[in-house]
């Protein structure tokens, strides 16, 4: 196929398609290489193209020279791109050469940038004004690396909204309160989680329960699913403001949005990036890859959207010892607030087993909040026993790991908690989540290979882990339990007489996941 196409280029028939046709077989890099081979000494060939009469041909030729990475064909394509009269290809010169080594030719596209943002400009070219600039700070952005502004702290209270679980604000409020009233001047709940009035950021960045830290950005109105007026509302906010009071450098500021939506609202996104950047007159530089900030735009139930902003800059070393994670992983905010709740049941100087550990994260944050003596954590999965012990070291935490399965598992003397996650079907291909269950209940082996489990039991699994736990547990043990297979634990405890509820929690509502306080009779 690439032969045909080389030959056809050799011949010039066709050239704009042929070229298209070339690009996307070369995404594969075996193909890549090959039609490289047959290119070898005849590179001018392809670089004669950006002369062509056809403007689609000249674009694609340009973005051909980028994707094959043709660096003798650096200085074609500079003076290519200066000579372009047409609009919307010009930028297809900029992104070719944003692929090549351009570290001798920074000062031209510096100069070339600030030319560009001085153009005026009918109000139809403005797009593709926008395109090229954007190319050119992608280019520099690259080339010399992103200036990244230093944060510096605030000179006033500001609102933060510390986003956690919708259920149990509860908890982080909690936590906030613990925090003198001289540092947080306000608190109060908020439909997604608690929000903040302090001048102080460093101790709320050092609470566990909440997810992220996000500032709300103060608009005259909510903002439409309109690119262009929630671009003017956006940069007629507190936002730049906001920004260069808590920040060292000068503008841009590099940012990137995200959308939270029913729907996906890729083509919004993509106006309301390059409204913003012209709104800002670049003063915001939307960056795919080198951000500092997120404008992040919550859907409301009208279907406007909320702002809010979050902060790269701003170092947060909570959970820095999560290094790996699966699939099945929980997040440590989380598992954090799971053990908060947990906390007037934690022993201090326990001894204390996660027979389910995964990468370790449950026990790492038991840890933090109430130290204990002993810590084992067990799983099936040896790259996870793996990862787990990294983590742990990362949080200096010392931690037995261990590869078994549970249910083989023995231990000299008896443990003051059982604190685990419990597998969950979901989460994984069904496929793979049949095997994991059916290692666990020990399904013959044939049966795992030919895909034959369609259901697996998890009332079995909960059967065997709630018997196999009484052999382990102290007299007056607890189980920690996240799940949420909330029948197959009532079930257990009506069927084994030895356990009692001590506390149940509702962690999330939608999918029934609750925290199960389980004490020995």
């Amino acid at each position: 196929m690439l032969e045909n196409e080389f030959h056809k280029l050799e011949e010039k028939k066709e050239i704009r398609t042929t070229i298209s046709q070339i690009r996307k077989e070369i995404k594969k890099q075996d193909s890549k290489k090959a039609f490289l081979e047959l290119l070898q000494g005849k590179e001018s060939m392809i670089v004669d193209f950006l002369s062509d009469e056809d403007a689609k041909t000249r674009k694609n030729t340009a973005l051909l020279i980028g994707d094959l990475k043709l660096e003798q064909a650096k200085e074609a394509l500079i003076a290519a791109y200066l000579n372009e009269t047409t609009l919307y290809v010009k930028s297809a010169y900029l992104t070719a050469l944003g692929k090549l080594d351009v570290r001798e030719n920074l000062e031209f596209f510096k100069n070339r940038l600030l030319e560009v943002k001085n153009q005026q400009v009918p109000a139809e070219e403005q797009k593709h004004q926008g395109e090229e600039i954007r190319e050119l700070n992608e280019i520099i952005l690259k080339t010399e690396g992103a200036k990244k502004h230093q944060f510096t702290g605030f000179q006033m209270p500001h609102e933060m909204l510390l986003l956690t679980n919708r259920e149990q604000r509860e908890v982080t409020l909690s936590e906030v309160k613990e925090i003198g009233a001289s540092v947080q001047r306000k608190a109060e709940l908020h439909p997604l989680g608690v929000l903040v009035f302090s001048k102080e950021v460093t101790p709320f960045t050092k609470l566990r329960t909440y997810r992220e830290l996000l500032f709300p950005i103060h608009t005259n109105e909510r903002i439409p699913a309109m690119p262009h007026r929630a671009a003017e509302l956006l940069w007629h906010s507190d936002l730049y403001a906001f920004l260069t009071e808590c920040h060292e450098g000068d503008a841009p500021f590099f940012f990137r949005l995200e959308v939270k939506s029913a729907e996906p609202k890729t083509e919004f996104v993509k106006k309301l990036g390059a409204s913003l950047e012209k709104k800002s007159d670049w003063k915001l530089a939307n960056s795919t890859t080198d951000y500092e900030i997120e404008i992040r735009l919550i859907e409301a139930k009208d279907g406007s959207f909320v702002p809010f902003l979050k902060l790269y800059s701003m170092k947060m070393k909570r959970f820095a010892y999560r290094k790996n994670a699966i699939a099945m992983s929980i997040h440590p905010a989380t598992a954090a607030m799971l053990m908060y709740l947990a906390k007037p049941y934690l022993k201090e100087n326990a001894q204390i087993l996660d027979p389910c550990c995964g990468v370790g994260t449950m026990l790492i944050e038991r840890d933090i909040l109430v130290p204990a003596r002993e810590k084992y954590g067990i799983d099936i999965f040896g790259d996870a026993i793996d990862m787990a012990r990294e983590n742990a070291a990362l949080a200096g935490e010392k931690i037995n790991f261990i590869h078994r399965d549970y249910f083989d598992f023995k231990h000299d003397y008896k443990f003051d908690e059982i604190v685990t996650n419990m597998p969950v079907k979901g989460k994984k291909a069904k496929e793979d989540m049949d095997v994991i269950m059916a290692d666990l209940l020990e399904i013959p082996v044939h049966l795992k290979t030919d895909r034959q489990i369609i259901h697996v039991d998890m009332d079995a699994f909960y059967a065997r882990f709630f018997e196999k736990s009484k052999s382990l547990l102290a007299e007056d043990g607890i189980i920690i339990m996240y799940s949420n297979e909330v029948g197959f634990v009532k079930k257990q405890l009506r069927l084994q007489p030895c356990y009692r509820l001590i506390q149940e929690y509702t962690i999330r509502k939608k999918d029934s996941y609750c925290l199960f306080i389980i004490g020995m009779k």
